[in-house]
């Protein structure tokens, strides 16, 4: 069976002349390197949701070890955040076509029988089925859940974390067997022959550089359909495989993106009008209740701060202006030194319909519950009557449609 040209095990079934250790050498640098990139950028867009103030902010439970932090997220620069998930979602679907290259470039050798010579080559194929499976499944969730397309089974915050260690320990290993014989492959202009290599090559169409040059290409037009989420105006458009990559929602002030609307989070204009909404505050002193227009007579600040969300898009920096997240503080009796806040949203349901945020978010002079966007209220759809906006925060942490602050020690 293994010699049968019909049968997949057989080399002789493969017979591509492109394939070859060369080939395969150049895809696995590029992946070695954008594959670790999107690895950090991931573990850093986790750590921005301060996972240690479990279970209000953290999504994936009893993680364990693995989700070490030994710092609080810092709130300079403020685009940050921008910054950090623009570049893991637009390399990762980037990276698509190279992936799918590498992949069947040595789609032989997950065919090959005996399936395993010895203990260690069972290891090593072990180790590549661990890669195959976790790198689909790392992509295939990553461009769902940027597509706002849940159709996995369970949330996909533990699902995707979870996966990233079991891909990336796979990769490592990976890496670490491979890489040796990858840089000789790159070095020398005549490769060595392997099991990569037909023994019944068919008649080419391309060269193994024009067959790089195509996949370039693909990855080139992804990220150019890709890489405006994270720019208003015309650039934006260009997003054509970006969820948020259409025309501004609306125009004005208040004509910026947005995740969910109103009527997506189930907000009742009854609950939101002047007569009968009221912020409730609590604190060290007691618990205070604020009227829009009592919170408005407060000492009011302006900040200019983008939103940025784990997805991958964001806007530019909108002006912001409103209360001070540490004036709140100190109305509860926190003068000198703010403490945690934990926020609720009139939001019923939802992952993020609450949230919490650090002593040193609350400390910044930039953080507010802002009332007003570019001089206009707040729109529905952008929070009204009142928002968290804080420097270089995941955009779900920039609660909406606040109704309740408590300050403390989380």
């Amino acid at each position: 069976m293994r010699d049968d040209p019909r049968l997949p095990s057989s080399p002789g079934f493969w017979r591509s002349p492109l394939r070859g250790p060369w080939f395969t050498s150049v895809l696995g640098l590029v992946l070695l390197v954008g594959i670790t990139v999107l690895f950090v950028t991931g573990l850093v867009s986790y750590a921005a949701y301060n996972p240690d103030l479990s279970p209000v902010n953290d999504q994936t439970p009893e993680k364990g070890i693995l989700g070490f932090y030994l710092f609080a997220w810092p709130t300079h620069p403020h685009w940050l955040y921008r910054l950090n998930q623009g570049v893991h979602v637009t390399l990762g679907i980037t990276l698509i076509p190279v992936l799918l290259a590498k992949l069947w470039s040595v789609v032989t050798r997950l065919f090959a029988l005996p399936p395993a010579r010895s203990l260690a080559h069972a290891l090593e194929r072990i180790s590549l089925l661990l890669l195959v499976g976790g790198a689909l499944f790392e992509f295939v969730t990553g461009v769902l859940n940027v597509q706002l397309d849940y159709v996995f089974p369970g949330s996909f915050y533990p699902l995707h974390f979870y996966g990233a260690w079991v891909f990336f320990a796979a990769f490592v290993a990976h890496v670490l067997l491979k890489m040796p014989t990858a840089l000789r492959n790159l070095r020398h202009l005549r490769e060595e022959k392997n099991d990569l290599v037909t023994p019944r090559p068919a008649e080419p169409t391309v060269s193994r550089r024009g067959a790089l040059w195509f996949v370039g290409g693909g990855s080139l037009l992804l990220f150019a359909t890709t890489a405006g989420q994270n720019f208003d105006g015309p650039l934006r458009r260009t997003a054509l495989l970006a969820p948020h990559g259409g025309g501004e929602p609306g125009s004005g002030p208040n004509g910026f993106q947005i995740n969910k609307t109103a009527a997506y989070a189930r907000i009742d204009a009854a609950e939101t009008g002047e007569d009968a909404w009221r912020l409730v505050v609590t604190g060290r002193t007691g618990t205070v209740r604020l009227s829009r227009a009592q919170l408005a007579g407060l000492s009011l600040h302006s900040s200019a701060l983008p939103i940025a969300c784990v997805e991958g898009w964001s806007t530019s920096d909108q002006w912001w202006r409103g209360v001070r997240l540490r004036d709140l503080a100190a109305l509860v009796g926190y003068d000198d030194d703010p403490p945690d806040v934990f926020v609720e949203s009139l939001q019923a349901r939802g992952a993020f319909r609450r949230a919490a945020l650090r002593a040193n978010q609350v400390a910044d002079a930039r953080s507010l519950l802002a009332l007003y966007v570019n001089g206009e209220d707040l729109s529905p759809d952008h929070g009204y009557p009142a928002r968290i906006i804080v420097p270089a925060a995941p955009g779900v942490l920039n609660t909406k449609w606040v109704a309740r602050m408590t300050f403390g020690d989380l």
